[in-house]
């Protein structure tokens, strides 16, 4: 056993230190603390564990404010489980300090994500906060319900059904919506064959996010769009998908953490895009959740709802999926990184799959996550026999997709990252 993000070992019973990861688990995430098992995984055991349990239930019951919902367990081998379940009256505190769990460590959080989990405890969002400048215009809000809608004129009852007001005063979704207001936007820049060739850049900054949102679809036009005579048609084509770059800036724009003074960073490179949007995952959304598409868990509900009443986004958790399949003809793959603190999409450029068939393609797939393989192990990853693999092998090689470098039993075989 290895501890995690949400299961920490605790030697003895007599520290009070668990009490911090008490009020971790109880503020973020479901977690487990087994008492009597070393940091390196080896069972010792608890001396008396009936009357350790009743040790631990009074340590925790008059420390950690407010009392979270948990369990305690005493297993066959004498030690002792404690499963701490999130809460919702956040924030849980220990000695007047909240915290939270970094990998497998425990630590104390900063004032903004102590807000954080004040609001969350309130059933409220930081959108929903009544904001600090009032005097507020909406053109472009209203251009985009009059072109969608078909909405004449924006009045206070169509920004009270938005959820843009909240007791007479506009809150933090709609100075983000409004025309100009106080925050950091996007910064976009387009590299050359480096990030040292810096070829353009633009930073929109105090601006609406819709006006936002259009001016980083501008520099997709610019270098992602080009036209191609076929017979007597202009055509239109696309170097990265249309549909995964709208879903992947729609989606930074309505799940970032707009309370953190920081941009979305859209890097434009020859072969790629990448969007790198400011804030981890919700805590209640782990990294399966997400790439799978499972669930629909809005950061900013209000900024969600106006952005899937214009058909900009759709509101049931298909945003990764729909970028995915904007990629199913194609050899390379859009990328998801999951940070503590960012989450980044990499787009690149599509590759045909032109002449590709389901095998090569499953070749394909097991090289990617990979450096370099051996016919052995592709054997082992694809189930294929050693014909089999020779022959996709030889065929994957003549089209220029896979490499190989060595000979005899020292072959290895890699993807060729210049096709």
């Amino acid at each position: 056993m290895k501890e995690t993000k949400t299961l920490e070992f605790k030697e003895t019973t007599e520290t009070n230190s668990f009490l911090k990861t008490v009020s971790a688990f109880a503020n973020y995430s479901d977690g487990k603390i087994i008492f009597g098992v070393c940091d390196d995984g080896m069972i010792k055991g608890i001396d008396n564990p009936n009357e350790a349990c009743l040790n631990l239930e009074n340590k925790l019951n008059d420390s950690i404010k407010p009392i979270p919902f948990y369990t305690l367990e005493i297993n066959g081998d004498n030690t002792i489980t404690m499963e701490v379940k999130k809460g919702i009256y956040t924030p849980y505190f220990y000695k007047g300090k909240a915290y939270k769990r970094n990998d497998t460590a425990t630590i104390e959080v900063d004032r903004l994500e102590l807000n954080r989990l004040v609001l969350e405890g309130m059933n409220q969002t930081y959108e929903e906060q009544v904001s600090s400048k009032q005097d507020l215009t909406f053109l472009q809000l209203e251009k985009e319900l009059s072109e969608k809608l078909g909405t004449d004129k924006i009045t206070t009852d169509i920004l009270k059904t938005l959820g843009l007001i909240k007791h007479d005063k506009y809150n933090n979704a709609a100075a983000l919506i409004a025309d100009r207001n106080e925050y950091l936007g996007i910064d976009i820049v387009r590299f050359g064959r480096n990030i040292n060739e810096l070829m353009n850049r633009s930073m929109c900054d105090n601006i609406s996010i819709f006006q936002m949102y259009h001016h980083a679809m501008e520099f997709y036009e610019m270098y992602y769009t080009y036209e191609k005579i076929e017979g007597s048609k202009r055509v239109k084509k696309e170097l990265v998908p249309s549909q995964a770059y709208r879903e992947a800036l729609a989606n930074a724009l309505v799940h970032r953490l707009w309370d953190i003074n920081s941009r979305i960073r859209i890097s434009m490179f020859e072969d790629r895009i990448e969007i790198s949007s400011p804030g981890g995952l919700p805590s209640d959304l782990d990294e399966d959740e997400y790439l799978n598409g499972q669930i629909s868990n809005l950061r900013n509900p209000i900024i969600g709802n106006i952005f899937f009443r214009l058909d900009y986004i759709e509101m049931f958790g298909s945003g990764i999926k729909r970028i995915k399949a904007a990629y199913d003809d194609s050899l390379s793959k859009p990328e998801f990184n999951i940070f503590n603190n960012s989450i980044e999409v990499g787009l690149p450029v599509v590759e045909s799959r032109i002449n590709i068939t389901d095998d090569e393609q499953a070749i394909i797939d097991a090289l990617s996550t990979s450096q370099k393989l051996s016919r052995l192990k592709l054997e082992e990853k694809t189930g294929f026999t050693k014909s089999k693999a020779v022959r996709l092998l030889t065929s994957l090689n003549e089209k220029g997709i896979v490499l190989k470098s060595g000979s005899g039993p020292n072959t290895k075989y890699y993807l060729n990252k210049n096709r």
